[in-house]
């Protein structure tokens, strides 16, 4: 398979996890009767984005992996016969958590999970009150649409995890995010169409988006959406979504021109890691 098409989501929070987990499985209809073979949901998608605050109430929106949210999309997974990136708050053990996205195969086999890695602790980002840092290395997982990895939102701002995604054998890496206005903005246009660039494959990444003042009042973080796919040429693949609107966009993507710009740009042929010994130690 060369040409796939995929599909992201964005929304702000509903205002409860069972009407949250209900939006993403009609989005997910929605876009495979759009054509879409792999679609990928915003980071922690079953809750609002409570890194805002520090509020230990919201460790109950962890959950085991696999575990409910899994078994019902892959439930889905199977029914509709796509690929399914959940982003989910992962329970492992109690005081044991991460932010954490499993990958559905298009039969509903479970293929596994990736755990951010990279961890902030800034204003309205408290995420070290809530996550331990990743654990698992950087899987891609074979399924029915090609070699696929995962990055979470802070994550993207860190090289080093692109690089072994791609020496991993990524076709696609999907990048779900909970990004707000500022320094970000630009970031958000440079970063992602960047590691595509470097790396030789294509990005998806999501946003959430809107104020999430049904749960934070005025203290919401007003995120703006903007979720797209870039090609590993660095040229987006269609349109942006929407700043405002929530919603799920479809975008065709042709595998094919990961090995045509690899073979063009031989960036793999000419790194030097030899030379790069200096970039393990602290």
């Amino acid at each position: 398979m060369s040409i796939i098409r995929v599909g992201l989501t964005q929304t702000p929070w509903t205002g409860d996890r069972e009407s949250m987990a209900d939006l993403h499985e009609q989005y997910a209809r929605d876009a495979a009767a759009d054509g879409a073979q792999v679609i990928a949901f915003q980071e922690l998608f079953t809750g609002p984005y409570f890194g805002i605050t520090q509020d230990p109430s919201y460790y109950d929106f962890a959950e085991s992996v696999p575990g409910p949210t899994t078994d019902r999309f892959a439930s889905l997974a199977q029914e509709l016969g796509v690929v399914l990136v959940l982003p989910v708050y992962e329970e492992e053990q109690p005081g044991i958590l991460y932010n954490t996205a499993a990958v559905v195969d298009a039969d509903g086999t479970y293929l596994g999970k990736y755990r951010k890695h990279h961890i902030p602790h800034l204003p309205k980002f408290w995420e070290k009150f809530y996550f331990r840092p990743g654990n698992l290395g950087w899987p891609v997982f074979d399924t029915a649409v090609g070699r696929v990895g995962v990055y979470i939102c802070y994550d993207r701002h860190f090289p080093e995890g692109w690089r072994a995604l791609g020496l991993a054998g990524a076709e696609i890496v999907f990048n779900p995010n909970a990004t707000k206005p500022g320094l970000s903005n630009r970031l958000w246009d440079i970063e992602q169409p960047a590691a595509a660039i470097a790396n030789g494959y294509f990005v998806a990444a999501n946003n959430r988006v809107g104020a999430e003042t049904n749960e934070y009042g005025d203290d919401a973080v007003a995120f703006y959406g903007s979720s797209y796919v870039v090609g590993p040429d660095g040229n987006l693949v269609g349109e942006k979504a929407s700043d405002t609107e929530a919603g799920y966009i479809v975008r065709d993507v042709d595998l094919g021109h990961v090995r045509t710009l690899r073979e063009q740009w031989q960036f793999y042929r000419d790194r030097r890691p030899d030379a790069y010994d200096s970039l393990t130690r602290p």
